[in-house]
C-alpha cells in the first residue's frame, strides 16, 4: 500500500481545531487496513514533518433511513497524529 492510499483525507472539526492549536495534533481519515507505523511513515513522507505519536480508532458507521428503506454507512478509520513542536501541516493553515 503506498502513502497516497493510506491517507484518504484530512479531518476538520471544531474539536480537532482546538487540538491542532493547543497540542499540535492533526487528524486524518485513513485506510481500514493501515497500521500506526504505515500512517507515521506516510505523514512524514507526504508533509515533510516529524511524527511523535499516532493514535488510531475505528469509527462505526451510522444507521440511516430514507422512508421505509434502511441502510448503514460504512465503517471508517481515523488517525490522530502528534507532530514535533514547531512542525505544522500546511493543509490546515490559513483558514
Amino acid at each position: 500500500m503506498n502513502r497516497f492510499e493510506i491517507i484518504k483525507r484530512p479531518l476538520d472539526t471544531e474539536k480537532l481545531d482546538r487540538m491542532r492549536d493547543r497540542e499540535n495534533k492533526f487528524a486524518f481519515e485513513i485506510d481500514l487496513k493501515a497500521n500506526k507505523t504505515e500512517v507515521k511513515q506516510a505523514v512524514e513522507q507526504l508533509f515533510k514533518v516529524k511524527v511523535l505519536d499516532v493514535k488510531t480508532s475505528i469509527v462505526r458507521g451510522k444507521f440511516r433511513r430514507i422512508g421505509r428503506s434502511e441502510g448503514r454507512r460504512p465503517n471508517w478509520k481515523k488517525a490522530i497524529v502528534t507532530l514535533k513542536e514547531g512542525d505544522a501541516i500546511q493543509l490546515f493553515e490559513g483558514k
